[in-house]
């Protein structure tokens, strides 16, 4: 008998009930182990946050509007009653289940595979009006506690407390198996519902790298003070530039070839100048790569490049104007041969071998064989440099380290610029005065807390252009959740880098914390929510600042 979504949300709301891992691991292995492979792999899948696999292209496209009109509809609620019970919840999920308290129309009980064709309805469905009617549809055969969970996968955000991590712990402890194998397996062949079901038939070492289904990029650690490089590993360390430019994964295997950001959303057509040069480049391979314009011999500020993202066609005067280089820095996969456990030492002699044509190419690599009170006076001049080139700063790694996708770990540190900064998440906005008295110009934001929730932290109003800020009103205006008058509660979705002077103890934002002189650095349409910085980042410069004083500093102060 096929397994019901009333199983599933059972298991969701245990994950969701408990903070402890042992126990959220326990409860979905419970449930995965007594499936068939169908059910197992669309259980898995939508523990995962998605409807899809990351293989699988397809997204359902649904609109914020579309979703609440649903809601709406199928709890017989007003728009009033929608605003205030997203302002106590922030979570379309939550108001779903707090809204729809009466039985469903529809009363055949929704399957797991009913859940699985509807998505696939939706997501090969052109025209908001027909995919409307679906969600619709959905909706008027689920309860409550079910519209919950169809809301947040709908939505695209789950917040459950669950990451895909746990999910891959999960199915190993289900079936038996290694749980790094379970994760190798996930992680080359991009689809956690296959993953399960070989896990379960014990074929796990058979999954393949999977090509135009990108994974998720190796992440540096912030470096507050250039004494903590020596702390983290020993020498040699290998060092170069950090640019300030888009961040993309290239897959190429036989003619084709696509570019992934780090939200791993395609994004080939941003940048067609890259695309034959790419595709000139013998064999197949999967490369991590920065990619912004140079001018001069120096880095374009990310401030300028970023007029080319957010366009699917990219104007020719514009391409001219900026044309785009990408830098590729590290490989992982090539001729059909992972490279993620390789030494990075060796990743880097395989890249260099590559021929790399115009606008191709790869940082400068330096090797810094020095002791921990020779180093940071080393690293201060190798930042220096980089930032008279026009670069962020450096990037400091390990030439031991493997490929660790998606996880952030101390084999790769990061030093930026010399200012403190936090990436946020706007959560309010607010009309501005005088000449901005027409534009949403006040942004309030958020960084996460320990179970992912959002955490105000401070306000700002400086930093934006006037067309930045003209574009962002536009979106905040389409993107309103509830409007209070002179101050509207927005959908959490826009990225902010934010600088500030310090970090204080305040009663002001529910985070416990507040900015001392904050301003906007740039929008970061690049980076998702689920990347912005934590609470708990967030409290250590709050200590750092706190012992120091501003928490600016000029490079030579890095020490």
């Amino acid at each position: 008998m096929p397994a019901l979504f009333a199983e599933w949300v059972a298991t969701a709301d245990a994950v969701r009930a408990t903070t402890k891992k042992l126990e959220k691991q326990a409860a979905l292995a419970r449930y995965l182990g007594r499936l068939d492979d169908d059910d197992l792999a669309i259980a898995a899948r939508l523990f995962a946050g998605g409807p899809f696999s990351r293989a699988d292209q397809r997204v359902l496209a649904v609109g914020w509007s579309a979703l609440i009109d649903a809601i709406r509809e199928r709890s017989g609620a007003h728009g009033d009653d929608i605003g205030a019970s997203y302002q106590r919840h922030a979570d379309l999920g939550d108001v779903a289940a707090e809204l729809i308290t009466t039985p469903p129309a529809d009363p055949r009980p929704l399957a797991l595979r009913d859940l699985a064709a509807a998505f696939d309805e939706i997501a090969g469905t052109r025209g908001s009006n027909a995919k409307r009617a679906l969600v619709r549809a959905l909706l008027a055969r689920a309860t409550g506690s079910e519209a919950r969970y169809l809301a947040k996968i709908v939505g695209g955000d789950m917040r459950i407390g669950l990451r895909e991590s746990l999910v891959e712990e999960a199915i190993a402890k289900a079936f038996g198996r290694d749980r790094e194998s379970v994760a190798r397996a996930n992680m080359l062949g991009a689809d956690v519902g296959e993953t399960a079901v070989r896990a379960k038939a014990g074929t796990l070492e058979a999954a393949v790298f999977a090509h135009f289904a990108p994974i998720g990029m190796m992440l540096a650690t912030p470096v507050l003070e250039l004494t903590e490089v020596a702390k983290r590993f020993g020498p040699p360390y290998l060092v170069e530039d950090k640019y300030d430019g888009v961040r993309a994964q290239v897959h190429k295997a036989g003619g084709r070839v696509e570019l992934f950001s780090r939200t791993l959303d395609r994004v080939t057509d941003r940048f067609p100048e890259l695309v034959e040069p790419l595709r000139a480049i013998p064999g197949s391979f999967v490369l991590d790569a920065e990619v912004l314009a140079f001018r001069d011999g120096r880095a374009v500020p990310f401030t300028v490049f970023a007029r080319r993202l957010g366009r699917k066609v990219v104007a020719a005067d514009l391409r001219a104007e900026l044309p785009a280089t990408l830098v590729a820095f590290d490989i992982l996969e090539h001729d059909g041969t992972p490279l993620l456990d390789r030494p990075l030492q060796e990743r880097a002699r395989l890249l260099r071998s590559l021929p790399l044509p115009p606008p191709l190419r790869v940082p400068d690599l330096r090797v810094i064989d020095l002791g921990p009170e020779e180093l940071p006076a080393a690293l201060d001049r190798e930042f220096a440099a980089s930032r008279g080139r026009g670069n962020e700063g450096l990037m400091v790694k390990d030439p031991r380290s493997p490929y660790r996708p998606g996880r952030r770990g101390m084999e790769w540190l990061k030093v930026k610029r010399p200012l403190r900064t936090l990436d946020v998440a706007v959560t309010a906005v607010e009309w501005g005065h005088g000449k901005r008295r027409g534009v949403l110009s006040d942004y309030t934001f958020a960084v996460r807390d320990e179970e992912g929730r959002l955490r105000n932290i401070g306000k700002a109003y400086s930093g934006l252009t006037d067309r930045e800020i003209a574009e962002m009103t536009e979106h905040f205006l389409a993107h309103t959740v509830e409007d209070l008058g002179r101050v509207r509660i927005v959908v959490p979705d826009t990225v902010i880098e934010v600088a500030f002077d310090q970090l204080q103890p305040s009663d002001r934002h529910d985070s416990g914390l507040a900015m001392r002189f904050p301003r906007i650095v740039r929008l970061r349409p690049d980076k998702p929510v689920s990347e912005i910085d934590t609470l708990a980042t967030a409290r250590t410069l709050a200590t750092k600042t706190g012992e120091g004083g501003s928490g600016s500093a000029r490079p030579t102060e890095l020490r």
